[in-house]
């Protein structure tokens, strides 16, 4: 038993701060992708901002590099995940152990599709939430989640020493 508490003490060191050009960046890009969706929105009177698109800012613009990072990730996983949540909310409703196997089942098949990307992990939850109507997978997880990478290929490729996305496929 005390080898499995003391698996919980860490033990290593805080990684090192980002340099401050590196954390300009990442603000500015996660600022102009959350501001495109939520303009897109305000013009076209359809919601494409969903709350999880602000985790996914994190990674996109703080970790470019990261494999969640990438559009295939962040496209798919936010797709798959919010249409398991809806189709566990279709056939069970919304439950604790529905909303619980819905996510579950989404880290399942985001890492059976190599599709994982973090935030989309709670689109299942989202989705229980809210309940919204089957439109939710198109607007707003799927061209919302466009929108963002589509800023991000843009955004992230101005630096010199950025390059994105890493792979499509």
């Amino acid at each position: 038993m005390n080898s499995f508490f003391s698996k919980m003490r860490g033990g290593t060191a805080l990684p090192p701060r980002a340099p401050m050009r590196h954390i300009a960046l990442s603000w500015l890009g996660g600022f102009l992708a959350i501001a495109a969706v939520a303009i897109a929105t305000d013009i076209s009177h359809v919601p494409l901002v969903l709350g999880s698109f602000g985790a996914s800012c994190v990674l996109i613009f703080g970790f470019p590099e990261s494999p969640f990072s990438q559009p295939r990730n962040a496209i798919g996983g936010h797709f798959l995940s919010s249409l398991i949540g809806l189709l566990f909310l279709t056939l069970f409703g919304a439950h604790w152990w529905s909303m619980a196997l819905a996510a579950g089942t989404a880290i399942a098949v985001m890492q059976l599709t190599r599709t994982v990307h973090p935030p989309a992990g709670s689109n299942p939850v989202i989705v229980m939430l809210a309940a919204p109507a089957r439109s939710f997978l198109l607007t707003p997880t799927l061209i919302g989640s466009i929108i963002v990478v589509l800023v991000a290929l843009v955004f992230n490729n101005i630096p010199k020493e950025r390059s994105y996305p890493k792979y499509w496929m």
